[in-house]
């Protein structure tokens, strides 16, 4: 089986439509909810709320395509070895790996390239961790400015945490980030309350549309905001009733939407032009705040570690690939390689997070390149390539219309970075 990102809680089978709902708000909500209120004032209030809107229901359906496929395949399988669902060559009902459906759609180079993806979508988001705390610590302790010292200092405890192989004792560090968060957005909208009861005309000077060039960013933070894609096929297989998982997945892309639209908009309404890529740098300077800063931070460096699992997986999977140089090499050798590319794999993303600037402008980075990719062109090309040759004409358009747009938006993406400012 394919090295892939692992959701800790998803250890096991028999999850309730609840535990499900839970495990699929925990893998998809992450700090990027944090950069929505600078995109909305990028785009503009209305024009904000619209992306997000459209960027979960984008989200929604393309994770239903994978599941089609999965369908199909399985069926397929079926057929060919003359055995039951819970027979088939893939075991445990079938189940697929984002990794598996690119070898079954295109063989070995689609795997190959779907892992790539993935290594790259996760390594975008190990790096706006890393631009997330340096920039919040900076804020909090003015001697540790500029972001960079933040990093130096912390690199030798994301080494040393790179070395814990087991995500079952990760674990509790993701869930502590994820209250972290919740903890986060409830402050900064306790907060944006309070200054919008003081504005007394919270409408007032702030922009519905400000222009159309600041959508296509407010969709690629909004689709970075929507992490946990690549983990679509392994919640729905965690569930004891896999027939429920379409509603329960509807339930939480329609809460986390909505959640993030009134996020986006309070923030970008209570602070307008000077709100700043990461909201939680517009709150006042008071202990509480420093201390909502300072117990993010902390937890995001703690899961640090589970975003790098499915990147170290990868690279150690070609790293001793059967018959190659360090397998060649005996014991000793492999093992010191192994640690070697962790230190290797930690220390170039820090080195990144050094030369990354803004955080919103790299989350809208990510989320309209690789994030795009993986969110809607892969989805849609494998639906094309298994589900295609017999869906109907209304079907392959989608298809292709979700394949169209995220290669557009992904070049767009990708001009907006190399154009000059």
């Amino acid at each position: 089986m394919a090295p892939e990102v692992k959701v800790p809680l998803l250890e096991g089978r028999g999850a309730t439509p609840a535990q499900t709902l839970g495990n699929i708000v925990v893998s998809i909500v992450g700090t990027g909810v944090l950069g929505l209120p600078y995109a909305f004032r990028t785009a503009g209030w209305l024009a904000g709320a619209l992306g997000v809107a459209g960027a979960g229901a984008a989200t929604f359906y393309c994770m239903l395509l994978l599941l089609d496929c999965r369908d199909k395949l399985r069926e397929q399988e079926t057929e060919e070895d003359g055995l039951g669902d819970e027979q088939s060559r893939h075991g445990d009902g079938g189940n697929y790996t984002y990794g598996d459906l690119g070898e079954r759609c295109f063989g070995p180079v689609g795997r190959h390239f779907t892992e790539a993806i993935i290594v790259l979508c996760q390594t975008g988001g190990t790096v706006a961790y890393l631009v997330f705390i340096g920039q919040n610590i900076s804020s909090v302790l003015p001697a540790l400015s500029p972001a960079t010292v933040v990093l130096a200092l912390l690199l030798p405890v994301e080494v040393a945490l790179s070395f814990v192989r087991s995500l079952s004792a990760l674990a509790p560090f993701s869930i502590l980030a994820d209250a972290c968060t919740v903890l986060a957005v409830a402050a900064v909208v306790k907060e944006d309350v309070q200054v919008l009861v003081e504005r007394g005309q919270p409408f007032a000077g702030r922009s519905a549309f400000a222009g159309l060039w600041g959508v296509p960013f407010a969709c690629g933070v909004a689709v970075f905001c929507f992490e946990g894609f690549c983990l679509t096929l392994a919640l729905e297989a965690s569930m004891s009733n896999r027939a429920k998982f379409r509603s329960v997945l509807l339930q939480a892309i329609a809460g986390v939407t909505v959640v993030y639209v009134g996020f986006g908009v309070c923030g970008y309404l209570a602070y307008g032009d000077a709100t700043r890529d990461i909201v939680t740098l517009n709150l006042p300077s008071n202990w509480s705040t420093a201390a909502v800063k300072v117990v993010l931070c902390v937890a995001l460096a703690l899961t640090f570690a589970v975003m790098m699992h499915p990147i170290h997986e990868i690279v150690e999977s070609r790293l001793l690939a059967p018959g190659g140089w360090v397998r060649r090499r005996g014991r000793f050798v492999e093992r010191a390689a192994l640690h070697l590319s962790r230190v290797a794999v930690v220390a170039t993303l820090a080195a990144i997070a050094c030369f990354v600037p803004a955080f919103g402008e790299f989350a809208a980075f990510v989320g309209s390149t690789v994030c795009a990719l993986l969110s809607f062109v892969l989805p849609a090309l494998f639906h094309l390539r298994v589900v295609g040759p017999t869906a109907s004409t209304w079907a392959r358009a989608v298809d292709y219309f979700f394949l169209l747009s995220g290669l557009v938006f992904a070049g767009h993406g990708m001009y907006r970075v190399l154009s000059p400012q």
